[in-house]
């Protein structure tokens, strides 16, 4: 899919901060064949995680109101919008002119239509007509690497809907055997990185693997153990006919996690289970036949992370019954700092352990835990792209570079361009790059030099008025220096910091020769210094006279 306009009508978010706000992205009329992230750039409380989140609760209405059993609450039901986007008709591969709109009519309460463009005309469609489905989505795919990004909140509100059918369905008294529907809202932040990395090291292709570990000079996975106890304290109350039936003693798992759990079993290595804790002890050397028992059981990295992920979601269990409700309550009054807090290692439902690496210059096995907070962030973020390799998906990033070196941050978008695919490349793979979207938010200028003016919008906020505008830069961005795209996004020149900035322009108004010497010799090279080099010389030349 491609985005191709947001028009936020009333979002309530921020004290209306983006209401009214219309953003156009790219003409249809015009190709959009090629991958190429949009960069949304500007100061710090200006709206691009905002932005970013209201596109996440769009999709959320749009989803929950044409397959509300995948997408099963909606955090915003009074958010007005009017959303374009082209999506890939799966039969014949023709690009769909979509259109997804709610507003206000009077005092009825807000409903979402859906319209598709034929022959110039807009055709409403019906919202739960098989057909529709085509029209929407795959996957909306959020990374953030904060604990309290706006962003996360409707996927954290997508997550805990699914939470609680998963838990509704352990504890039926006539278990049903058929999956829970997976969300189309699929959030990747800080604690997910060990479960996209193992998912991406036991499955990807090689390129895929030699790619994703390169910058952090490591080889390959060595092995990792996971620890799945269900005898846990905090377990649900079984209902007395359920518990009759069933064979766990604490934590009632449904038919499909019971399968994942003795998926594991036949792939681990070796394995224990405590009958009196109920505990499963997987430990795992990895070579090609721990590949090929794990590429039996699972389709592609996506299913074994969305399996390894839906174990990890037990841990939610392991938080106190009254945090979680209050979770629950903050959510629905858009408190968006609030947060589910992490369990200790020790009262988690499903851990991993001893995550460890073979070096590539050396023998030596190395754990994960040694690795740095940018490594993590590095492979997340390309291991998400990798899992995530298939059409009509759009990639919510909120400063996906936060912790990147100035290195890596020059070569993030090239690294993103060249991960492998099946065919080739991001780069090169033309169907899938005329069918996914990426809008990253940045407070650096890294990534708005590698992106075409028309694909970078500047995000400033008037203090005076209370909201947000959009525009593109007056200059081309692409291949443009740092120091011109921080004058232009931010209205910093030079790019020096404050305190020799202003050392600066006092010694630039100084009449002491050698009071200005001695600050040239202090200062590092810059234009500025430049200038003060001449005021120097003029202070010497009148001396002279």
């Amino acid at each position: 899919m491609k985005l191709l306009r947001v028009h936020i009508i009333a979002a309530k978010t921020c004290g209306g901060l983006l209401d009214g706000l219309d953003v156009c992205f790219r003409n249809p009329a015009f190709e959009v064949g090629a991958f190429h992230p949009m960069c949304l750039i500007g100061p710090n409380g200006a709206g691009k995680s905002q932005f970013l989140q209201v596109i996440g609760e769009i999709f959320q209405s749009i989803l929950h109101a044409t397959v509300d059993h995948e997408e099963r609450v909606e955090g915003n039901p009074d958010l007005q919008f009017e959303i374009e986007y082209l999506i890939t008709a799966p039969d014949d591969g023709t690009p769909n002119h979509v259109r997804a709109t709610r507003r206000a009519e009077g005092r009825r309460r807000t409903t979402v239509a859906i319209a598709k463009k034929v022959e110039n005309e807009w055709v409403e469609v019906d919202l739960r007509a098989s057909a529709t489905r085509n029209l929407l989505p795959r996957k909306i795919v959020g990374y953030t690497s904060g604990d309290n990004e706006t962003l996360s909140l409707p996927f954290l509100l997508s997550r805990s809907g699914y939470a609680d059918e998963v838990a509704h369905r352990a504890l039926e008294e006539s278990p049903r055997s058929d999956p829970v529907p997976d969300t189309r809202l699929m959030l990747i932040d800080y604690g997910t990185h060990i479960e996209v990395l193992v998912a991406n090291l036991l499955l990807g292709s090689t390129d895929q693997r030699a790619a994703l570990l390169r910058d952090a000079c490591l080889d390959d996975i060595h092995s990792f153990r996971c620890v799945v106890q269900l005898a846990h304290r905090a377990a649900p109350k079984v209902p007395a006919r359920r518990r009759s039936e069933s064979t766990r003693k604490g934590i009632q798992l449904t038919a499909e996690l019971e399968k994942y759990l003795d998926q594991l079993r036949r792939c681990a290595t070796c394995y224990s289970h405590d009958i009196a804790t109920d505990t499963y002890t997987f430990d795992f050397f990895v070579d090609e036949q721990t590949r090929l028992a794990f590429g039996h059981f699972w389709f592609s990295v996506l299913d074994l992370y969305s399996a390894i992920h839906k174990l990890a979601m037990l841990n939610d269990l392991a938080i106190p019954k009254p945090t979680r409700e209050r979770f629950k309550k903050d959510t629905k009054l858009r408190r968006f700092a609030s947060r589910l807090p992490e369990p200790q290692d020790e009262d988690k439902v499903f851990r991993f352990e001893r995550v460890s690496f073979r070096a590539t210059a050396s023998a030596e096995i190395v754990d994960y835990v040694s690795l740095s907070d940018g490594e993590h962030q590095l492979v997340q973020v390309l291991g998400t792209f990798c899992m995530v390799s298939f059409p009509d998906t759009l990639f919510l990033l909120d400063e996906p570079e936060s912790h990147f070196n100035p290195q890596w941050r020059v070569k993030f978008i090239s690294r993103l361009l060249e991960l492998p695919t099946s065919n080739g490349t991001r780069r090169q793979e033309a169907t899938l790059a005329a069918q996914q979207d990426c809008l990253i938010s940045t407070h650096a200028p890294f990534v708005a030099s590698d992106t075409p003016r028309d694909h970078v919008f500047i995000f400033r906020k008037d203090s005076e008025a209370g909201k947000v505008s959009v525009q593109l830069p007056n200059i081309e961005t692409y291949g443009t220096t740092f120091d011109a795209i921080l004058e232009e996004c931010f209205g910093v020149r030079p790019p020096i910091s404050q305190i020799p900035r202003e050392d600066i322009e006092t010694l630039k108004r100084s009449t002491d020769i050698e009071e200005v010497k001695e600050g040239l010799q202090r200062l590092g090279q810059s234009v500025e210094k430049v200038f003060l080099a001449d005021h120097l010389r003029q202070l010497t030349k009148n001396v002279g006279v």
